[in-house]
């Protein structure tokens, strides 16, 4: 069901795109293509513009409705958990070192050896 209303949403979406590039703005639009001619006879000179709108209207809700609803059709069966909330990877153990590449251990300033510290 919630692929289903992603679907007609999206569709919705594409539709509203071509019916709001169809009215005409302050600079004309390409509502002229669909005034002249034939549509006039038909819709008359005012009506095409106020078909355009409605559509946009009915269009627009019913996008927003499907959206809401959307939003109840999500599967709770599987829980969300959030990335706080999940356990840490289990880290690997770490690999020994070739004899040749251990670090040597640090000096002190008396010229004693210090033994190296394991970054804790």
């Amino acid at each position: 069901m919630f692929v289903f209303l992603i679907v007609v949403i999206a569709l919705i979406g594409i539709i509203m795109s071509f019916v709001i590039l169809l009215q005409a703005g302050k600079g004309g639009g390409l509502a002229g293509i669909a005034s002249g001619g034939a549509t006039t006879q038909i819709l008359g000179a005012r009506q095409a513009p106020d078909i355009l709108e409605k559509g946009t209207w009915i269009l627009a809700a019913a996008f927003l409705a499907l959206c809401i609803l959307t939003n109840f059709a999500i599967d709770p069966g599987t829980p969300q958990r959030s990335v706080i909330q999940q356990s840490p990877l289990p880290q690997q153990p770490a690999v020994p070192l070739p004899a040749d590449e251990v670090p040597a251990p640090a000096e002190d300033v008396s010229g004693e050896s210090v033994p190296a510290e394991d970054g804790q």
